[in-house]
């Protein structure tokens, strides 16, 4: 098994966290935000767990151009060559895979990880116990995915199949990775034990990965492998400028996942070190909240007291983002978001529109609001 230097870990930071507008915005993703319960970023708590695994200089960021600068100010251990930035957009697929190419060739057979930017992990021993495991499943060639034991019928998450019933501690083969299911299908892989839910956390050794990748999808392998042969080279931004828009937009689970779990080249092991997405206000809430008067208050402030009073309510999340009160009466089972220059009121059962909301957003009151 490998030491701790022997492991690289990734940072996909992209996105905008559209499910937590007004909070997170395109220019000010969920990432960068504190929501830990402390003064440290999504981002910053992602990077206090791994170093203990893997050492600073082993951390490596994708993230785009606008938020390079960001992603700097915020982890400035990570020397700025583990920085990697994507020009555009492209998916979960290429950015790990640009990764996992300048890795290889600046570590030929490396391990290394990936991990969200913007999860929330509550139990980081257990964390980086269970990443330690699954590094021996790597390092015998497996492509190795972390699931999470399921708490709940959750119809917002991907799940994984495994060949029997999930095993704590335990690597087993992973059967298929399955969609985001209606209530009655989750119900009943949760119930089956075999399930597991889709972290998109990964482990493998960037050869095999990138083998895997060149098997399934060599029209994301060769212009990646063009890239990162650049990539610490005179002419690193002409090359990344010329062939980057060339690589096509895929989550990485479709592109490698899902066919290498269909020859069993895929195996997984179980996380229980509390878990979150951070995907919307609910789970906010969950994180953040203080009970208070019918509401629970998440907040993001450094205010010890945030201004919020409820009358006749109940049922509420409030989230003040800024110095102004929040008053509500006689309102029940509503999200209510305030920041500096926008405003959310929300049922609490729509909540997973709000991405939709930020289209009419754009559309009607302009780009910048989002």
């Amino acid at each position: 098994m490998p030491g701790p230097l022997d492991l690289y870990a990734v940072v996909p930071a992209g996105g905008s966290g559209t499910r937590l507008w007004p909070l997170s915005r395109a220019n000010h993703p969920k990432f960068f935000q504190p929501l830990t319960g402390t003064r440290r970023s999504l981002l910053q708590a992602t990077f206090d767990r791994l170093t203990p695994l893997v050492g600073a200089g082993h951390v490596y960021v994708v993230t785009g151009t606008a938020h390079a600068a960001g992603v700097g100010r915020q982890l400035p251990d990570v020397p700025e060559n583990n920085i990697l930035v994507e020009p555009s957009p492209r998916d979960s697929c290429a950015a790990i895979a640009l990764a996992a190419a300048v890795i290889e060739r600046r570590r030929p057979g490396a391990i290394m990880g990936s991990f969200a930017a913007d999860h929330l992990i509550k139990d980081e021993p257990v964390f980086r116990r269970t990443i330690t495991e699954a590094t021996e499943g790597a390092a015998d060639g497996v492509l190795m995915t972390v699931g999470i034991t399921p708490t709940r019928a959750e119809t917002g998450y991907g799940y994984v199949e495994c060949t029997e019933q999930v095993r704590p501690s335990t690597i087993q083969p992973v059967l298929k990775f399955r969609e985001k299911p209606p209530y009655e299908l989750a119900v009943e892989f949760v119930e089956s034990g075999k399930y597991l839910w889709n972290a998109s956390t990964f482990v493998w050794r960037t050869d095999v990965f990138l083998a895997r990748l060149a098997e399934y999808r060599p029209d994301i392998a060769e212009p990646i492998q063009r890239i990162a042969a650049a990539w610490d080279g005179p002419d690193a931004e002409q090359v990344l400028a010329d062939v980057w828009p060339t690589v096509p937009r895929i989550a990485v689970e479709y592109a490698v996942m899902e066919p290498a779990a269909a020859e069993g080249k895929v195996a997984t092991i179980p996380g229980d070190f509390g878990w979150s997405d951070i995907g919307d206000f609910e789970t906010v809430a969950e994180t953040l909240g203080s009970p208070r008067q019918g509401a629970m208050v998440a907040d993001i402030t450094d205010t010890a007291d945030p201004k919020v009073v409820t009358f006749e309510s109940d049922g509420l999340i409030v989230v003040p983002g800024g110095d102004r009160l929040v008053a509500t009466l006689g309102v029940r089972d509503l999200i209510v978001v305030d920041t500096e220059d926008a405003v959310l009121i929300c049922a609490r059962d729509r909540a997973q529109d709000i991405k939709e909301l930020t289209s009419l957003v754009r559309e009607q009151a302009g780009e910048s609001y989002v």
